[in-house]
């Protein structure tokens, strides 16, 4: 997902363009294209090129895209420090399920009423899971995002297609299929950026999702994840359903508290009676739906998790990120927070507190790139160097309690 700050940022998300014709056109591919090559890269190239065409990919989109291109090598650095595995759980869903993304959020819904009402209605998704989605990967398609927070997908997919280690073949295909977007005349390297793995658009399509999932929802005679963000939720909800399997009706799970605890797959009404009740008192509404228990911090909230859970962590392979998509799509239509906290956890900030650490580092020198409650790069940064100031362990970039009340003391 996508953390961004709303101004002056400098910040990529999770996955990313470029090209143009030849000449000075291609130039623009890379502002680095006048250097020497990385060692090996101009070999790995040539040999790429020959592959390329060999499966379809025309010689003019070739020399279009890749004649001139270096790859972008901060991809490896974006690699390492994937959020989903390198936050505690607490503050990974504070960050994600926020005020700032609860007010958007409920906007966005707002807006966008009746596309979601004809989603629902299409393949059954249930639109506070969709528009989550939307939330966690693009701030509801934030134009902000795309415009400052968005890196050339070519050069990331290049890079790793050449030099990551144990996917090369993986990158190599979805570098093929981002080229064959191009060669279809669906899109153009100047458009198609996203993040460091090159998943781009309002729901952070990778190529081979674009090629093979996307489909025309507006009816405008184009597929796109950009522009209207129709195509992009509507291709989305039947990326769930195909490969996912998500099943119409049925809600993703429910908080739960377990006298028992207990496992296997088992209906709601079989895990009631072993003594496992929502935690917010209500009954489950559909008793023969299966559900699995998952406590993922010992100590913290419990879970009974359905099929739909796990069709939403298709589409990011992490429970962390499945957790917060579900979380934030019940926040989002009226629900409240977990009801047992985690272990060692802090609330999440208020908007108002939020933009109050934001003003506060900004005073004492620390840009956090705006004002605004959002919790992006820039703002991670600021709190980051702030907490290595004052001496603040770990230095995590967490902008929580902790660091407003130091920031309150003048610290």
């Amino acid at each position: 997902m996508t953390q961004t700050d709303s101004s002056n940022a400098k910040f990529l998300t999770r996955r990313t363009l470029l090209g143009s014709a030849l000449g000075a056109s291609a130039l623009a591919i890379s502002p680095r294209c006048a250097l020497a090559s990385p060692p090996g890269f101009d070999q790995w190239r040539e040999g790429f090129r020959a592959r390329a065409l060999a499966r379809g990919i025309s010689e003019g989109t070739y020399i279009r895209v890749l004649s001139r291109i270096e790859p972008d090598m901060s991809v490896f650095e974006k690699m390492r420090k994937q959020p989903e595995f390198n936050e505690q759980l607490w503050q990974y869903i504070n960050r994600r399920v926020s005020d700032w993304r609860l007010a958007a959020g409920k906007a966005a819904l707002q807006k966008n009423n009746a596309l979601f009402t004809r989603i629902e209605k299409d393949f059954g998704v249930e639109r506070g899971t969709l528009l989550a989605l939307w939330g966690v990967e693009t701030a509801y398609g934030d134009p902000l995002v795309q415009q400052n927070h968005m890196r050339p997908v070519f050069p990331s997919l290049v890079a790793l297609a050449w030099n990551e280690p144990r996917r090369k073949a993986y990158w190599e295909t979805e570098l093929i299929n981002a080229l064959r977007i191009v060669d279809k005349r669906w899109s153009t390297p100047e458009e198609m950026r996203g993040s460091w793995a090159g998943a781009m658009g309002h729901t952070q399509w990778m190529p081979e999702v674009w090629l093979n999932v996307g489909f025309d929802y507006d009816g405008d005679g184009r597929v796109s994840p950009f522009g209207k963000p129709d195509d992009a939720l509507g291709s989305s909800a039947r990326y769930l359903v195909n490969r996912g399997k998500y099943r119409r009706g049925e809600h993703w799970g429910y908080e739960v508290r377990s006298a028992t605890g207990g496992s296997g797959n088992k209906s709601y009404a079989q895990w009631a009676a072993a003594g496992v009740t929502r935690a917010d008192g209500q009954p489950f509404p559909r008793p023969n739906d299966m559900a699995q228990l998952w406590t993922p911090v010992q100590g913290g909230p419990s879970f009974l998790l359905g099929p739909n859970f796990y069709a939403v962590k298709s589409y990011n392979p992490s429970m962390n990120y499945a957790l917060a998509i579900v979380h934030l799509g019940d926040r989002i239509q009226g629900a409240g927070p977990f009801v047992q906290p985690f272990p060692g956890s802090e609330r999440a900030l208020t908007l108002a507190e939020v933009q109050e650490v934001q003003t506060r580092l900004t005073k004492a020198g620390f840009d956090t790139g705006g004002t605004d409650g959002r919790v992006g790069n820039d703002t991670m940064k600021a709190v980051r160097d702030f907490q290595t100031k004052a001496g603040l362990l770990p230095a995590d970039g967490y902008a929580g309690l902790k660091v407003l009340a130091r920031l309150r003391q003048g610290s």
